[in-house]
């Protein structure tokens, strides 16, 4: 999941997709639990979250696309509308494997949503990303002020004489450590394993999402992307030009190179933890329609398929 946008109505005192998001969670982990007792049942429920789930896709595309501008977040928003739709169609065609997807799901949504929903988690996670932040930048020779951004008062906004940029709770990674957290936990696998995949997913995404913060904190403050062309392409998405370079650096650049470090990193997950091939082959079914074998794409073998029994207890 992607953070929600606040100006959006309440409903018991929350925004109104913050809502949606815990019924939608709440309904794929109740589906986890059907699933022990009632394969059927558990897949009826779970297309039915899944039409669910993409409504919530539907409810927040408006603010990636046209207050974050962001057409990679605004795009895949989009795409996970028909996407979900789509999955649920193909779970009530008999494709068991999406189960686990939607268990993963689940465990994705409980592990990023409270982060975001708890103020001190919240507020703990951002500041020490701001922090580390502040040092990369501080390691590469320049010295912004560092003080409370406008969202909450936290210790995570960098002043530079140009333009200042401040870290928000997207900032922080946890998107995509949530995602490979939840993938990770759903699968059935040796402990020691899933361990190392952990270890792995976590601190590269870790690593690589500080680069990001400060090459953006940096780009945007220093105006590395104020030339005509930039300018021209950001006027294009509607952003004016004193904000076209951290345009440039946040929402298209580092965008798009997130998804070739997600792949990357999902090259090296799968050959700790095979055991994931599955749920990743109906990921790319439902993206492209396709079947496909990632074992043999990969290198990797998955020893749940080698032996048709379950995982052994090695590592």
């Amino acid at each position: 999941m992607l953070p929600l946008p606040a100006a959006l109505p309440t409903v018991f005192g929350m925004p109104a997709t913050d809502l949606l998001a815990w019924v939608v969670i709440a309904a794929f982990l109740v589906g986890a639990v059907l699933d022990r007792f009632d394969r059927t049942v558990a897949i009826y429920w779970l297309a039915g979250t899944w039409v669910l789930f993409g409504g919530f896709w539907l409810a927040v595309f408006p603010h990636f696309a046209f207050e974050v501008r962001s057409f990679v977040e605004g795009g895949l928003a989009l795409f996970a509308v028909p996407a979900s739709v789509y999955t649920a169609y193909l779970l009530l065609q008999g494709r068991d494997r999406l189960v686990l997807l939607s268990k993963a799901v689940g465990v994705m949504g409980l592990i990023y949503h409270p982060t975001q929903a708890i103020p001190v988690v919240r507020r703990v996670l951002i500041e020490q990303v701001a922090w580390q932040t502040l040092m990369g930048i501080q390691f590469l020779g320049y010295n912004p002020e560092f003080t409370t951004g406008p969202e909450y008062g936290y210790m995570n906004k960098f002043v530079f004489s140009e333009f200042a940029t401040y870290i928000v709770y997207a900032c922080t990674g946890i998107g995509s450590m949530a995602i490979f957290a939840g993938l990770i936990i759903a699968v059935q696998a040796p402990l020691r394993r899933k361990l190392k995949s952990f270890a792995l997913a976590i601190g590269v995404i870790w690593v690589l999402n500080l680069v990001r913060n400060v090459f953006v904190a940096i780009a945007a403050g220093k105006g590395w992307f104020l030339q005509e062309p930039v300018v021209q392409f950001a006027a294009l998405a509607g952003v004016e030009k004193s904000h076209a370079s951290f345009w440039f650096a946040h929402s298209v650049l580092s965008q798009i190179l997130s998804v070739f470090a997600l792949v990357g990193i999902t090259w090296g997950v799968v050959h700790v933890l095979p055991e994931l091939l599955g749920v990743l082959e109906e990921v790319l079914f439902v993206a492209t329609g396709e079947e496909y074998d990632l074992e043999d794409a990969l290198g990797v073998q998955d020893p749940v398929r080698a032996d048709g029994g379950q995982p052994d207890g090695g590592d």
